[in-house]
């Protein structure tokens, strides 16, 4: 999981990337990049680390051009490592991208690109997708070099969709990319979704004919930009400085419904978000009513509603005024940690959590606490947050999930392990509660889920239909490379 930014027409527009990639820094926080266009070149600059620390004000300030495109990362695929980091560039034909998202065909991809002489210099899965569009670009050139009737010269958006049209014919996964490129002789920044939709992207509207793409809408909010919509999936969307975007197909793309990732909106999204169901808070708090429909039927009672903070709030808060019950925050959070869940290793998370989170033992102590969280994924963070409170001495602790069992792995983005990993796939319903140290444990149902979503989605890691199929061994060497 990461998240991207692309900007045109924005003086100076390094700062304002920097801004934006703040807000998006619960997106990843390993590592992140800035790459400006300036009078047809490229100035990059990235780093591991997070946005604070990799640009300081004299760092921005060398990124020059009123086009940029910057990213922060959470790596799915390959290591950590500072090569790995995005924006990825090509001189030939000169081309800068970014991209939130998992390719889940790398090696087939690697074997197209070596018989056209290009070698992939890291383990980073935008490189592949960037290459294989700078290949298609580059025939399209040759193709008009060779006809006597083609007026040559610049690339065209048709060059473009071309590209793309290729991208989606040799890459299988999710993805949502950016790029910036000259196109008829001007910066363009050019937007596009694989054609199932899986991963967000949207764009927006600014001051003195601005745009920006961006994974999540907070970025434009930061910046004064107005959502303009949605990425569209299977679409190349073109945004130039003072002119209204051009949003073109590309083929080929499936006879079916996108399926945009049920994930994004129970965990990894900020509340305040908002995607193309609405905003997050709104789902998250949706899902909260529906668990505690399902919490009661359950016969279960309790005396006060507790969320894991911060993701966990809107839900909680919707399953107390659903059970009519006193809802508080038990847990004081430390504002400078980072997200458990993307930290690298158990070791890590562990030590992390420690730092996270102090109990505020007057709302557990003696009481029958349900404790809502918005998924399980390997078990171990919550079996630690319970044995904290367990010290506080509570009646009993409930532990009420707003998402189902997480019983298969992430393609397409997010770090969930394999299925040997997984505590809801590795153990029988009956030990989940005593695995967590609980007294009873409840997760959303999956039709509940599929309820409060309303139309396709993907859900795969909860119902293991995937919408890209991913081979067995497609699926061997991504769970590898995860485990390093």
């Amino acid at each position: 999981m990461c998240g991207f930014v692309g900007m045109i027409g924005q003086p100076q527009a390094s700062t304002a990337l920097g801004i934006a990639l703040q807000a998006l820094q619960h997106r990843g926080q390993d590592a992140t990049g800035i790459a400006t266009f300036d009078a047809g070149r490229i100035h990059i600059h990235k780093d591991l680390g997070m946005v604070s620390a990799v640009f300081t004000p004299d760092a921005l300030q060398r990124l020059r051009g009123s086009s940029g495109i910057g990213h922060v990362r959470y790596p799915t695929v390959g290591g950590g490592l500072r090569e790995d980091s995005q924006p990825f560039w090509t001189r030939r034909p000169g081309v800068v991208m970014a991209h939130n998202g998992n390719v889940t065909n790398l090696p087939s991809i690697a074997a197209w690109l070596r018989k056209r002489s290009v070698h992939l210099q890291s383990s980073c899965d935008v490189e592949p997708i960037l290459m294989v569009f700078a290949e298609a670009l580059v025939e399209q050139r040759n193709y008009k070099d060779g006809d006597k009737n083609s007026p040559g010269g610049d690339y065209s958006p048709a060059d473009v969709v071309a590209a793309v049209t290729e991208v989606f014919r040799q890459v299988r996964g999710a993805y949502t990319c950016v790029a910036l490129m000259e196109l008829e002789g001007r910066e363009t920044l050019v937007a596009f979704r694989d054609p199932d939709g899986i991963r967000p992207g949207a764009f927006a509207r600014g001051p003195g004919g601005a745009w920006m793409a961006a994974s999540e809408t907070v970025a434009f909010d930061a910046l004064g930009f107005t959502r303009e919509a949605d990425l569209p999936p299977g679409r190349v969307v073109l945004l130039r400085a003072g002119e209204e975007p051009v949003i073109l197909p590309a083929s080929p793309v499936p006879d079916r419904p996108s399926r945009n990732c049920i994930f994004e909106r129970i965990y990894f999204a900020r509340p305040d978000s908002q995607m193309e169901d609405g905003f997050i808070y709104d789902i998250r708090w949706r899902m909260g009513q529906q668990l505690g429909e399902e919490w009661r039927r359950r016969g279960l009672s309790a005396d006060v509603v507790i969320p894991v903070p911060d993701t966990s709030r809107p839900a909680a808060q919707a399953m107390a005024e659903t059970l009519g019950l006193p809802f508080r925050e038990g847990f004081i959070k430390n504002r400078y940690s980072g997200r458990t869940f993307i930290m690298p290793d158990a070791p890590t998370r562990d030590a992390a959590l420690r730092v996270k989170l102090n109990v505020l033992p007057q709302f557990f102590e003696g009481k029958r606490v349900i404790l809502v969280d918005d998924s399980v994924v390997r078990g171990t963070t919550v079996r630690r947050m319970t044995d904290l409170i367990r010290q506080v001495r509570p009646a009993e602790v409930h532990l009420a999930i707003f998402s189902p069992p997480v019983r298969n792995p992430c393609f397409y983005g997010i770090d969930m392990p394999s299925r040997d990993d997984l505590v809801a796939a590795r153990l029988p319903e009956e030990a989940w509660a005593a695995a967590f140290g609980v007294d009873t444990v409840t997760f959303l149902s999956l039709d509940g889920l599929r309820s409060i979503a309303g139309r396709p989605i993907c859900m795969a890691c909860f119902d293991g239909d995937y919408p890209v199929p991913v081979s067995q061994e497609e699926e061997s060497l991504i769970v590898a490379d995860r485990r390093g």
